[in-house]
Parts: C-alpha cells; sequence; structure tokens
C-alpha cells in the first residue's frame, strides 16, 4: 500500500500523484490540509523519512517567518505545524521502499521499490 499526504492544489504534489499512478498503483490519498496532523503523526513520519522538523518546514508560501519559525526549535516547529497542517512541506509519501519528502519529485521512485 502507498499513501500520499498531499495538497491537491500544490504542483509538485499533483506530480508526484500522477508520478505514483503512472508506475500502477492507486494510493491512498490523504489531503493533510484538511485533515490537519497530530504531534506523533508529524514525528513518525520525520523519523521514517531521516528528516527533522526544521527540514520538513515550509517556508515559501506559508508564515513561517512572521511566526518566527526560521531558525526555531523543533519542538516549536512542531507546535506550529500541528496549529497549521501547511507548515509542512509536501508531499510526504509512504510505501514499500520507505517513508520521503518527495522535493524534488523524482524521490517518489524510491518509496515504490521494494
Amino acid at each position: 500500500m502507498i499513501t500520499i499526504y498531499h495538497k491537491p492544489t500544490c504542483s509538485t504534489s499533483r506530480k508526484v500523484l500522477q508520478m505514483i499512478r503512472d508506475a500502477g498503483h492507486e494510493p491512498h490519498v490523504i489531503d493533510y490540509a484538511q485533515t490537519g496532523w497530530t504531534r506523533g503523526q508529524l514525528l513518525g513520519l520525520f523519523s521514517a523519512a531521516d528528516v527533522t522538523p526544521v527540514q520538513a518546514l515550509r517556508v515559501r508560501g506559508t508564515d513561517a517567518a512572521e511566526r518566527g519559525l526560521v531558525g526555531a526549535d523543533d519542538d516549536t516547529i512542531l507546535d506550529h505545524m500541528v496549529q497549521n497542517p501547511l507548515l509542512v512541506e509536501r508531499p510526504i509519501v509512504c510505501g514499500p521502499g520507505g517513508v520521503r519528502l518527495c522535493r524534488p519529485a523524482e524521490l517518489v521512485a524510491e518509496t515504490l521499490r521494494r
């Protein structure tokens, strides 16, 4: 099973979703902007993807700088990510090959391999 944490209005997220489908998979799609995150969920995904909250912080197109998150510690960033799901970089894909923050989009190939 492949799961994509997706934002439908994001061109990279749409590209990754299409790449998964082009590879012959129909993933479980979670619109995280609608469902939100829990702290535990983010910690688990980040750990599996081997990224830190700092690395997974989306600054472009968000109010991260205004919130003082650029240069903030992981706990502060996580708190804000739970409050505002769009502060998480996208897309995150879970598959047989592991979990990846798929930026660039081509990283999705790693999640499709066993």
